[in-house]
C-alpha cells in the first residue's frame, strides 16, 4: 500500500534550478535509505543522492555539489534540490525508499529535461 509520488520536475534551462519532491504514502518502519535515482532512455540507472536513517548523505559522482538532499522530520518528504543543471542531468528522476530487510519502494518518477 506504500506509494511514492514525484513532483516538481519540468523543463529548466541550463544553469538553471529545480527543487524535486517525494511524498511518501504512510510511516514506514525500517527505513535503511531514502534518495533519488535517474535514468535516461537507453541508460543504465544512476544514484543521484541518498540519505540514511542516521541523516547521513551520498552523493553520485556527476552531481556532487550541485545537488543536495533533504527530507522532513517525519520523513514524509524527500527533496532534492538541484542548482547548476546541465543538459547531461536530463532523465527520469525516481524516488526511492530502501528498507533494511532490503525490499524496495520506487516513485513512478518525474521527467527533467535540462535545454535551451
Amino acid at each position: 500500500q506504500v506509494q511514492l509520488v514525484e513532483s516538481g520536475g519540468g523543463l529548466v534551462q541550463p544553469g538553471g534550478s529545480l527543487r524535486l519532491s517525494c511524498a511518501v504514502s504512510t510511516i514506514i518502519f525500517g527505513i535503511r535509505t531514502m534518495g533519488w535515482y535517474r535514468q535516461a532512455p537507453g541508460k543504465q540507472r544512476e544514484l543521484v543522492a541518498t540519505m540514511s536513517s542516521g541523516g547521513g548523505t551520498n552523493y553520485g559522482d556527476s552531481v556532487k555539489g550541485r545537488v543536495t538532499i533533504s527530507r522532513d522530520n517525519t520523513k514524509s518528504t524527500v527533496y532534492l534540490q538541484m542548482d547548476s543543471l546541465k543538459p547531461e542531468d536530463t532523465a527520469v528522476y525516481y524516488c526511492n525508499v530502501a528498507l533494511w530487510t532490503r525490499e524496495n519502494y520506487w516513485g513512478q518518477g518525474t521527467q527533467v529535461t535540462v535545454s535551451s
